[in-house]
């Protein structure tokens, strides 16, 4: 058997900021929002066109906490280290924590490589090319880059 992610699901504290955020800042859709019960408990569903890729979960009390087992980070691919780039402008346009200053490779002479930087409630993302990324700094030595932020 063969499986493939098929879309992620964040808890976060406040869905209107997260909406924000991953809407105008990544430019993922919103396919569809909600409120479960009397609880308003709020929910948003992400995507590419029809292709859900992000649910968002209003459940959460406290931001994102690495320490803890569970989610470590969220990648995302680019078609281009040129896309990448407009991604991190935008990123640093809305004020966005970044966990190294600009592209940075997967791993020290790795041809990938990415931005690495924080949503609104903490939780670490990546977003990453396969090949364009030849020059640029390796943070960990031959440690992934991706696994120590």
């Amino acid at each position: 058997m063969t499986l493939r992610t098929g879309h992620i699901g964040l808890n976060v504290t406040d869905l209107d900021r997260s909406i924000a955020f991953y809407r105008d800042v990544l430019g993922f859709g919103v396919i569809g929002e909600g409120e479960e019960g009397g609880d308003g408990g709020r929910y948003a569903f992400l995507g590419d066109g029809d292709r859900l890729v992000l649910t968002l979960w209003e459940q959460a009390r406290q931001p994102y906490d690495g320490a803890r087992a569970g989610l470590h980070h969220l990648a995302l691919e680019a078609d281009s280290v040129e896309r990448l780039g407009e991604y991190e402008q935008a990123l640093r346009r809305h004020g966005a924590d970044f966990a190294h200053d600009g592209v940075v490779a997967h791993r020290e002479g790795a041809a990938s490589g990415g931005i690495f930087f924080h949503d609104p409630d903490g939780t670490r993302l990546e977003i990453s090319v396969p090949s364009g990324a030849e020059s640029a700094p390796a943070p960990h030595g031959t440690a992934p880059t991706c696994g120590f932020f």
